[in-house]
């Protein structure tokens, strides 16, 4: 009797994983799931089992995966704090592979990032070329999936233009505006995931979807949609970084690091490839503007603070990839 595949999903309860493991279960697939958030509400009434993601237990992480057939990995950090930065992510991440390997996983799905480069002066990118040249030397059959940014359900980059835009009296784009970004939808993101964890080819895969703007036209087509009028002007790379931190610490969130203001404009949030996804976002943000935006999307909350508080302090724990990031997976 054949043993039915058993698929494993970082971070099942967060953003990315969640609609992974939801595509799954659709498909009568038995999940589970590694979280460093066992406390969140659990969105599939039990039909996930649940293992926690410590990286300081290897055995731990091993026995988690034990039997199971494919890892999707969704684990990335969007910026550091209090110890956890993108050097941590990366010697966190390679545990994971050591574990799937010693497992005998057969297939790992990992999220990375548009553009990664091991020369980059950005510790995101360059950490993500990082894990994707460890899993290509890892001998386990993989599937690379690089978006650019999310949208859609629980997003945070297009949720929060549309939040500054509705409560803010201008909006500021850095620089000309005219660097690239080629969001997808997170079940187009879903859906590349499990195509591929059907798969055993080797492969790296931009998933970006069927629309490229300039980060200004992508503000101003939120804007007709959500703040028709509101006054969008340019302001220096220094300006948006000052007011992103003045921002932060009134909302209590990292609105935007500097990396990520580097990384958006040095276009390194566009594909030179094919387009994988399939929802435009011009149309969707027509079927959602009366909800985009409504409520602030706060990452440090959703990610690390509850972690934080749990543990009296300690580093939180995130999934993700960019990506909010502007980039963000989990």
């Amino acid at each position: 009797m054949t043993t039915p595949p058993i698929h494993l999903v970082t971070g099942a309860f967060g953003y990315s994983g969640r609609h992974i493991a939801a595509q799954l279960l659709a498909r009568g697939e038995t999940v589970r799931t590694l979280t460093g958030h066992p406390d969140r509400p659990d969105p599939f009434d039990g039909a996930v089992a649940v293992y926690p993601l410590d990286f300081e237990d290897p055995y731990g992480l091993q026995h988690a995966l034990q039997g199971v057939t494919v890892l999707y990995n969704t684990f990335w950090i969007r910026f550091a704090r209090r110890g956890l930065d993108h050097e941590v992510a990366v010697a966190w991440t390679r545990r994971l592979f050591d574990a799937a390997a010693a497992a005998g996983v057969q297939r790992v799905v990992h999220v990375s990032i548009t553009n990664p480069s091991l020369d980059s002066p950005l510790p995101y990118f360059r950490g993500k070329a990082e894990l994707e040249r460890m899993l290509a030397g890892s001998g386990l059959s993989h599937a690379i999936l690089r978006p650019a940014v999310l949208f859609g359900d629980r997003d945070v980059l297009i949720n929060n233009i549309a939040w500054f835009l509705r409560h803010l009296p201008l909006f500021g784009v850095p620089g000309d505006g005219d660097y690239g970004i080629q969001p997808i939808h997170v079940e187009d993101l879903a859906r590349l995931a499990v195509e591929q964890g059907a798969d055993r080819e080797d492969v790296t895969l931009d998933a970006v979807g069927p629309e490229t703007f300039s980060y200004e036209d992508l503000v101003r087509l939120v804007a007709r949609h959500v703040a028709p009028g509101r006054p969008i002007v340019h302001v220096p790379r220094r300006l948006v970084i000052a007011v992103s931190r003045l921002l932060g610490s009134v909302l209590g969130d990292v609105v935007l690091t500097a990396d990520e203001v580097d990384g958006l404009m040095a276009d390194l949030l566009v594909s030179h490839g094919e387009p994988t996804g399939r929802v435009l976002l011009s149309e969707w943000l027509a079927d959602h503007r009366d909800e985009l935006g409504v409520r602030y999307a706060n990452e440090l909350r959703r990610h690390y603070l509850v972690a934080e508080e749990r543990a009296g302090g300690a580093p939180g724990r995130t999934g993700a990839g960019n990506p909010r990031s502007a980039h963000q997976a989990s």
